[in-house]
């Protein structure tokens, strides 16, 4: 039961990540780069949420790495995104951004632990 509620809170932290994404893509400005990054944090910080559910269902741990990984990749690639936005600055909602790129920090830490701590269960079960 703890293990599932566990998943559970990660699905809802993915979700309100998703959330908090979109929120600050619609404070980028109209611009040719606002434009281009609106649309980049929004492909690349929603992609985790649904892959997350995608290794849910993964029919092995190599299928369940395999996805946590692609959705680490899509976090990191979100958190440079931001880090761009932060440094150029193009939103004025600094507190959101600020809040955006915590959480993107602590995902991209919990799916690194998650992926280990899968890989040391597979060799253990060989």
């Amino acid at each position: 039961m703890l293990n599932e509620k566990r998943k559970y809170d990660l699905e809802e932290r993915l979700v309100k990540f998703s959330v908090l994404i979109i929120s600050l893509s619609e404070t980028l400005p109209g611009t040719q780069t606002g434009k281009y990054l609106a649309g980049q944090i929004i492909r690349s910080g929603l992609a985790p949420a649904l892959n997350y559910g995608e290794a849910k269902s993964a029919e092995s741990i190599n299928d369940f790495v395999h996805k946590m990984k692609i959705a680490l990749k899509e976090l990191r690639e979100t958190f440079i995104a931001l880090q761009i936005i932060k440094a150029k600055p193009l939103t004025k909602n600094i507190e959101l951004l600020e809040i955006c790129m915590v959480e993107c920090n602590e995902l991209i830490s919990i799916f690194v632990k998650s992926i280990q701590t899968a890989q040391k269960r597979k060799t253990n079960n060989s």
